[in-house]
Order: structure tokens, then C-alpha cells, then sequence
């Protein structure tokens, strides 16, 4: 595992003939190309064995060029720690403090985390017990300060030593931060940025962070017993809920449910978190929760939460959304844009569900169109351009977004989801003046509203956002 080759250039590469920096016949420069694996760190040196040894290697390390920390790649070995129940694997380090931080990963043991088998029995449950899991490793990580970098008052002084995982979003989606394998055993992927001055390695500092801070991460977020096991079972339960209920929309005649209560609104435009409901406009709060009209009420008997939930069922075919300025029109149907994911508890949009076969269509003034048969919208193009293959670097309002919905259709979308104000509106709509002005023979373009009925009775379901007419 030693060091091998001096500076060259500058750039940390020795002699090509023990391979690069670790010596060994994994180094980086005697593997041929590999496919990419989203579930392992970057393909590097195959050095490995007990958590003490990385451990004194690291301390070995101090000091030196920061190319040599190649040494402590471990992509399939790995370096066990026996006391705390896991392996941890180190991919290509980074070859210089300013590269991309080093990827790594902990798998622990089944055993070691003791995590119910029901709480991970099937795919939604294992995706959200994985989803929790990242949430409370992330938290862990900022608690503990060990997300954040050493202060570089100049070139010469410290740099990196933190550890990073990715951030949670309100969503609670399949990721490859934190995941249950089929085992049970429990596989957290993060990076590392390998602490130096300058450019040389601090390897003490990389102690400290491999011998005491992850150990502490890996214990305070991957193990069963360090976790409330009631915020545990409901975060799992509530997100197998909300699936369930989506699943049952097509038996039910739905395309989208809202429940009653749920909060809509969100913090801002940049902040999906919900609105707090603790702000006020004089002395009401300004947060509204959403209400059914009794016409539209339908309910569902929740399997694992044990309680019925009632709220607006939006059924197949044409829907409209109305209503004057400010009203929620546009909040309601952002809630249903995402309504295919399911959310965390908490968020106010749980149990606010859409077909999983639902797009948002809008228009996107100047996106780049290939091949697209818009000829159903649109007829006929300036300069002969074709229309059942149209093709744009710069397309306009109302061909992109009749490029949207072909492109959505052909998908296997059931549903779109319009705002018209986001939409053009000569693609939308044309009134008895215009049509006066410009007689229908002359006009290349068929408004949305002309196509809408066939949509529907070809089982594409419409949900429209109107305010203007």
C-alpha cells in the first residue's frame, strides 16, 4: 500500500510501472472502461482490509503529497469495522482538495441494523424506510457540524473534511443515497472530501473523520434501536397509504384526489416546505386549507392508518379548474402536477394523489423540437416547413407546446394538466373576433379547446386551469 512515484509536474503521478499512487494491480491506470453503477463508488484502487489498518495508513499518509491518498481506495474489498458492523467503501479518490469530493459507502449488516422485515417487506415500504434513513443521516450530519468545511484563509491552509449526503426533498422517491437491499442489510452512499493543506494530506484530520464521525453517523441514523420506532412505522405506513390510495383511483372512476385539510400552498416560489400556518394577516391566519365541494366529496378507508379520508375526487374526462384571481387556482393544480410522488408526512400534500400517467403541459417559448408530428394542431408552417415532422431549434409558443402534448401522448400520458397561464394563448383559444379577422382557411393553427372533446373520447383526461374566459 505504499506510496509509489514522486510529484511529476505537479500533477501527483509517478511511474506507470506499478500502476498509479497504490502500487497495486486495481490502480487507475490498469482498468479498462466500465459501465457506471449508481449503487457503487467510482471504480478506483482495490486496497482494503480492518478498519484499523485504514486506520493507520491514514496516519502513515500525513503529510504527503495529496495524490497518495489513492491508497485508501477500496472499491469491492473494503475496510471492515468489526465493533461498529460495517464496511466501508471508498471509490476513486479525488486527486486534488478542489476535485469533486471522494465517494464512498457504508453497507451494514442486517444484523447490525436491526430493522424490522416488516418495515422494508416490499418495494414501497423499502423505499420509504431508505428515504427516512437519508433524512435522519443528512440531519445527522448538519447536528453534528460535519457537513461543514475547514475555513481556508489562504491557499496553504486547510481544506475539505466534510461529509455530504444528499439533501431530502418533501418527495419521497426511489434514490441511491440510502438503500434496503434485498438482504436487509442497509447501503448509505455519501462523500467525503479528504481533508489537506495545502496539498498535502492531513491525515490525522482523515482519522478523525473515518475512526470517529462516521461511526457516529452510521450509528445515530442506520441503526433501529438509536431511532423513535413510532416516527419510524408512521413515516413508512403513511407513504404506503398514499400509494394505496393512488392505486385506486382507477377503480374509483379518478384521476386525482385531494383530501380535506390538506395545506396547498407552499412556503415560497424557492421553499417547497408548506406554508406556515402560524402566519398572520392582522388576526387570521393567512394559510387557507382546502375544502371539497360536498358534489364533488368522495372517501377512502386508509388500510394502515386505520382512518377514513375524505376530500375532492376529480373524475375521468374534462375538468375545470375556475375561479377569480388569488384564488388557488394555479396552488391547487401544482399540488396535482406532483401528485404522482408521494410525500413526506407533515407536507400538507400527502394524500393529495395524481394518475402516475399524468405531465403538465405548457408552453416553453425557443425549446428545441426534433421530429415531431404536430400536424393534428397544426396544419401548415411558413416556408413549406412540415408539420407531421416538425423539427425547430427555436420553436414558438404555440408549437412547443403542441410539441408537448404529441411528446406526452405518445408517453402513454392519460391526463394533461393545463394552466392557461402558462399557456399560449393562440394555441389555446381563438374568439368570434378573431375568427372574423381571420377566416379558419387561413389559419394554420386548431385551437386546444376544438381537439379537447376527441382527447377525452379517446380516454385522455383534461384538467384546466381557466380564469380569463
Amino acid at each position: 500500500m505504499s506510496y509509489r512515484g514522486g510529484r511529476g509536474r505537479g500533477r501527483g503521478r509517478g511511474g506507470r510501472g506499478g500502476g498509479y499512487y497504490g502500487g497495486s494491480s486495481g490502480g487507475r491506470g490498469s482498468q479498462g472502461p466500465q459501465s457506471f453503477d449508481s449503487s457503487k463508488p467510482n471504480t478506483g484502487g482495490d486496497n482494503g482490509g480492518s478498519h484499523s489498518d485504514l486506520v493507520e495508513l491514514l496516519r502513515r499518509l500525513d503529510g504527503k503529497q495529496y495524490p497518495a491518498y489513492h491508497d485508501i481506495e477500496s472499491s469491492t474489498r473494503g475496510w471492515v469495522n468489526n465493533i461498529e458492523g460495517y464496511t466501508l467503501y471508498i471509490g476513486k479518490a479525488q486527486g486534488d482538495p478542489y476535485a469533486k469530493p471522494t465517494r464512498c459507502r457504508v453497507i451494514v449488516k442486517g444484523d447490525t441494523a436491526k430493522f424490522p422485515p416488516v418495515s422494508h417487506q416490499n418495494k414501497v415500504r423499502s423505499v420509504a424506510l431508505g428515504d427516512y434513513l437519508n433524512r435522519v443521516f443528512y440531519q445527522s450530519c448538519k447536528d453534528m457540524g460535519a457537513n461543514v468545511k475547514a475555513r481556508e484563509a489562504n491557499w496553504n491552509g486547510p481544506k475539505g473534511g466534510d461529509i455530504e449526503i444528499s439533501m431530502p426533498t418533501q418527495h419521497v422517491i426511489e434514490q441511491s443515497a440510502v438503500r434496503i437491499l434485498p438482504n436487509g442489510d442497509i447501503c448509505a452512499q455519501f462523500t467525503v472530501n479528504l481533508p489537506a493543506r495545502g496539498r498535502s494530506i492531513l491525515g490525522y484530520k482523515a482519522v478523525q473523520i473515518f475512526d470517529q464521525t462516521l461511526p457516529q453517523l452510521v450509528q445515530k441514523s442506520l441503526i433501529y434501536t438509536s431511532l423513535d420506532a413510532n416516527v419510524v412505522t408512521r413515516h413508512v405506513l403513511n407513504v404506503e397509504d398514499q400509494e394505496w390510495v393512488r392505486s385506486n383511483l382507477e377503480i374509483r372512476g379518478l384521476v386525482a384526489f385531494v383530501p380535506d385539510g390538506a395545506v396547498l400552498p407552499r412556503m415560497s416560489g424557492a421553499d417547497d416546505r408548506p406554508m406556515d400556518d402560524n402566519v398572520k394577516d392582522g388576526d387570521n391566519s393567512k394559510l387557507v386549507r382546502f375544502h371539497s365541494p360536498d358534489t364533488l366529496r368522495v372517501s377512502f378507508d386508509l388500510p394502515n392508518m386505520g382512518k377514513t379520508l375524505a376530500g375532492i375526487g376529480i373524475r375521468k374526462g374534462i375538468t375545470l379548474i375556475v375561479g377569480g384571481g388569488f384564488h388557488g387556482k394555479s396552488t391547487l393544480l401544482s399540488a396535482l402536477q406532483v401528485g404522482m410522488y408521494n410525500k413526506i408526512p407533515g407536507d400538507g400534500r400527502e394524500f393529495c394523489v395524481c394518475s402516475s400517467t399524468a405531465v403538465k403541459i405548457r408552453s416553453e417559448d425557443g425549446r428545441n423540437v426534433s421530429e415531431v408530428n404536430i400536424s393534428p394542431f397544426i396544419s401548415n408552417l411558413p416556408f413549406g416547413k412540415q408539420t407531421d415532422c416538425f423539427a425547430s431549434p427555436d420553436a414558438s409558443g404555440s408549437t412547443s407546446q403542441a410539441t408537448n402534448i404529441m411528446e406526452a401522448l405518445e408517453m402513454g400520458a392519460k391526463t394533461l394538466l393545463i394552466d392557461e397561464d402558462t399557456c399560449a394563448t393562440n394555441f389555446m383559444i381563438r374568439d368570434d373576433k378573431m375568427m372574423e379577422l381571420v377566416h379558419k382557411d387561413k389559419e394554420p393553427i386548431t385551437p386546444f379547446l376544438y381537439k379537447v372533446k376527441t382527447l377525452s373520447k379517446q380516454g385522455i383526461s383534461v384538467i384546466l386551469v381557466v380564469g380569463s374566459c
